[in-house]
């Protein structure tokens, strides 16, 4: 019995086979004596029968080069299907590759000639030089083959040469129509081998996605579409847009209306919105298109053409003005229990600190009886009742007016307002409570009462608009407190509705030469939050004019921010729209200029991501300047506002920042914790807690206040007993401090916020969309927070009141097809990003199953559990309409 080859052989040969290419030895004898030692006898039978081909082939009798041609493709076909090494035909024909090409020169025009072209096409694949795109060059002048045929390496490699000559033909202006037609063929080689990201990326290299939609199919468009929208984040303008559009047309083509209609709000394109409206018909998926508006905060008129029958269209519009919000969270509330009142000293637990603080002198009694408010506020948000506000006149304890009168003059203010956020969203009901308070003969009452009014209304629309009705005759009174609680309701109720009314009322206050400098202020903030991303004219005209009527002295004022961000809002998120604002912003009075080029800016490019204007805003942090100079606040917070759309972006941001504290002015540490808060709200991430942690033991007492206000923000919403504790002892540790003990009581509101059951985060739908008003509302209490002294601790603290544009329940509430409340298995997770991989990978980790409704805290999914229902939606948040699987047996 013969003895067989040694099986570790044919793999040294390979080895040793590719190191003797790459270096030639000396004594040519000695390697093919070696070499042929090392090979299995099948690899010696191969070796030769290609030698021998290659001869044949420059035979010339056509007969023998053709059935050489047909044999040699057979062999390299066979071993090309999977590449997991270097195929052996390739490897053994590497020698005779300059004298194929000589040979293929010389051959006259034949089919053959085409045959031997696509041989050394293949070839090219591992032969030819870095950027001669060989490979490509063979392959446009061979035969029209089926070119998958040749293996998936093949197509790849071919796809990377076209996108480098495509760019090399644009330069020169030369045709491409051959190029396409192979890029034709290779999207739908890759579309029909499950790689789908190939395929786009190939297209988006020749700028031509509009070949998907004939390629994709029912079986690979949402892993296409999926890929488009994630890419979108990392495209420059205007090419993300249009990799968005490609996106909604494929999942119109499919029926996918939930989908389609995110992108259309991405996109910010109403005729988009209207369109999935026309195209669906079924009522029940139009419920879910309205509850998904709804949480986008958007004002949304449907007109006959989307929804013919009348009554139908009036529920869809209550669905859409938000008037079901407040139902669905008491549903929660009651399904979590904690429907129970809480008071601000639950939420203090003074008692699980040492006997020092509690037992020292209380400080400023005023002071805190005023950020018991606040945090009362929070606690109960949404909640109808409390134990300080809207206990009974007639108990034992004494009536609400009590608690109100503990608050001395601008307090009141606050006060009054904080009843419309404990009966968030509940418009009646807020309405009757606050009533009593327009009777008073005290104005900072009625003043709280106003804005009270708005805070209620804030994200509901009404048919009969009352915050408008009642708040509009007081626009013009004369003590200005009453007139500000009257704009900045109007401000909240109607944030992002772009109503004409309420700017024919409040524009020529900008321009009253008598009208005090916070009516002002605040007029110009309340229009940006009502023409938010809208970027009107006439609105920035009527600011422009404000801002330069401005004296040298009130330019100096803390207030006179709110003129500058007023114009932001107006172009938040729409990136080149804002150009020519800034260039007048250009002509201000020096101690403005740079503050409004720097708010517009960042307004402007805010979720965008831009990597460009990141780097400009990190330049402006950079500087080492005077003291006087307060334009680089807004530009750190804008660096947060740019980068915290996508988790990349978000985590750079972060790192930068790092940098920033250790490098920058007092005056840019300030604003750094501000930043870290804006982008991690209702996130508590580890590392960043640490970070403001430090620095709310800070030797400048203006960056610990920054950092505890961030700290409240980062944990919002999420009762986090980490940020809690390190909040109690705060308060112990700055017991003699009234302002930064102030500070600690309303972060502690703050992470307490609904007891848990609302986030300030201004992203939904899985961190797709950007809500415009939740995000002007938390940007304008940073920018108030840049100036803590004299905004937020001095008469103007009902600032805080704006950051109700962003409160959301964090919640997923499933409904039937009659919208009342049904309770289903649902697995809650850790999410996965599953973009680009292969096969059906699951979407959440680490999950646990619970029944809704549910809390879903940041970077959370859901997933139903059963198969009993299928969502109208599919992406499972907030309220969810379920319908019943026709095709379910039970077990």
């Amino acid at each position: 019995m013969a003895p067989g080859p040694d099986p570790n052989s044919v793999g040294d040969g390979a080895k040793r086979d590719e190191a003797t290419i790459k270096v030639p030895s000396k004594d040519p004898k000695k390697k093919d004596d070696k070499k042929e030692e090392d090979l299995s006898e099948e690899d010696l039978q191969l070796k030769q029968n290609l030698e021998l081909y290659v001869e044949r082939v420059q035979d010339p009798n056509p007969e023998l080069q053709k059935a050489a041609l047909e044999s040699m493709r057979q062999e390299i076909r066979a071993s090309t299907s999977s590449m997991t090494s270097v195929p052996k035909p390739l490897k053994f024909l590497r020698p005779h590759y300059g004298t194929l090409k000589e040979f293929h020169k010389n051959m006259a025009e034949s089919d053959l000639k085409k045959l031997l072209a696509d041989i050394l096409s293949v070839l090219a694949l591992t032969m030819s030089a870095e950027g001669q795109r060989e490979s490509l060059g063979y392959r446009l002048t061979g035969s029209e083959g089926d070119i998958g045929s040749w293996g998936h390496e093949y197509v790849r490699n071919l796809a990377g040469e076209i996108a480098e000559e495509y760019t090399v033909r644009q330069g020169e202006e030369a045709s491409i129509e051959d190029l396409m037609d192979l890029v034709q063929q290779i999207v739908a080689f890759h579309m029909k081998h499950n790689a789908e990201t190939e395929a786009v990326d190939l297209l988006m290299d020749v700028e031509d996605l509009d070949l998907l939609l004939e390629h994709v199919d029912r079986t690979n468009f949402r892993r296409t579409c999926n890929y488009l929208t994630s890419a979108a984040k990392y495209l420059p303008g205007p090419d993300d847009m249009l990799v968005l559009d490609i996106a909604y047309m494929i999942y119109i083509k499919f029926e996918e209306y939930p989908n389609a209609l995110q992108i259309a709000l991405f996109l910010d394109n109403m005729q988009y919105v209207k369109q999935v409206f026309t195209s669906c018909t079924d009522l029940l998926r139009k419920k879910q298109f309205c509850y998904m508006i709804s949480r986008h905060g958007i004002t949304f008129e449907l007109d006959p053409e989307m929804v013919e029958n009348d009554v139908d269209r009036e529920m869809l519009q209550d669905i859409v003005n938000n008037t079901k919000l407040s139902e669905g969270y008491l549903t929660l509330a009651r399904d979590i229990e904690v429907m129970e009142a809480k008071t601000p000293e639950d939420i203090y637990k003074a008692h699980l600190l040492d006997g020092r603080a509690s037992s020292g002198p209380s400080a400023d009694s005023a002071r805190q009886n005023l950020a018991a408010t606040f945090v009362n506020a929070f606690v109960n948000a949404g909640f109808g009742q409390d134990k300080l506000m809207t206990v009974p006149s007639d108990s034992t304890s004494g009536s609400a007016g009590n608690w109100l009168f503990k608050n001395k003059e601008h307090g009141k203010t606050s006060a009054a307002a904080s009843l419309g956020m404990i009966l968030l969203w509940d418009v009646d009901a807020g309405l009757t409570h606050l009533d009593k308070y327009f009777h008073s003969n005290d104005n900072p009452i009625i003043a709280g009462a106003l804005l009270g009014v708005g805070i209620v209304n804030c994200g509901i629309k009404n048919d009969c608009d009352p915050a408008l009705a009642l708040l509009g005759e007081y626009i013009d009174k004369e003590d200005s407190s009453v007139r500000i609680g009257a704009i900045m309701g109007l401000g909240i109720a109607y944030a992002g509705s772009q109503n004409d009314q309420i700017r024919s009322s409040l524009s020529p206050i900008l321009n009253d030469a008598k009208a005090p400098l916070d009516v002002i202020a605040f007029a110009a903030l309340s229009l940006g939050m009502i023409y938010v991303g809208s970027c009107n004219e006439e609105v920035a005209q009527s600011i422009i004019f404000a801002l330069m009527d401005r004296s040298e002295a009130e330019l100096g004022e803390a207030l006179t921010r709110f003129l500058p961000l007023g114009l932001g809002l107006l172009y938040l998120g729409k990136q080149e729209s804002v150009e020519a604002t800034a260039e007048v912003s250009k002509t201000f009075n020096e101690k403005i200029r740079k503050y409004c080029d720097m708010t517009l800016l960042s307004c402007a490019y805010a979720g965008t991501g831009n990597v460009l204007k990141v780097q400009d805003l990190l330049a402006q942090c950079g500087e080492h300047l005077e003291k006087g100079d307060i334009h680089q606040g807004p530009a750190v917070l804008g660096l947060a506002m740019v980068a915290m759309s996508e988790e990349l972006g978000l985590d750079m941001a972060i790192r930068s920042l790092e940098r920033v504290l250790q490098y920058g002015e007092q005056n840019v540490r300030r604003a750094v914790p501000l930043a870290l808060g804006l982008l991690c709200k209702s996130n508590p991430k580890v590392t960043v807690m640490d970070t403001l942690s430090r620095l709310s033991h800070d030797t400048d007492s203006e960056v610990a206040m920054s950092a505890i206000v961030s700290l409240g923000l980062i944990g919002a919403g999420t009762n986090n007993a980490r940020i809690a504790g390190m909040l109690r002892n705060l308060s112990s540790y700055y017991y003699k401090d009234a302002s930064l003990l102030f500070c600690v009581r309303i972060a502690q509101g703050l992470v307490h916020m609904g007891k848990g059951l609302l986030t300030l985060s201004p992203f939904h739908s899985e961190r797709l969309l950007l809500s415009p008003t939740a995000l002007a509302g938390i940007v304008t209490l940073l920018h108030a927070c840049l100036d803590m002294k004299s905004i937020i601790l001095g008469k103007y603290h009902y600032v805080l009141y704006f950051l109700v544009l962003a409160m959301q329940p964090r919640m997923m509430l499933t409904v039937d097809e009659n919208l009342k409340p049904i309770s289903v298995p649902v697995r809650v997770g850790q999410a996965v990003d599953v973009v680009g991989q292969a096969g059906r990978p699951k979407t959440i980790t680490g999950f646990q199953t619970h029944s809704t409704p549910v809390l879903l805290a940041a970077g959370e999914r859901a997933e139903l559990a059963t198969d009993k229902y299928i969502p109208l939606s599919p992406i499972l948040e907030g309220f969810i309409i379920l319908k019943e699987n026709p095709d379910y047996r039970e077990e």
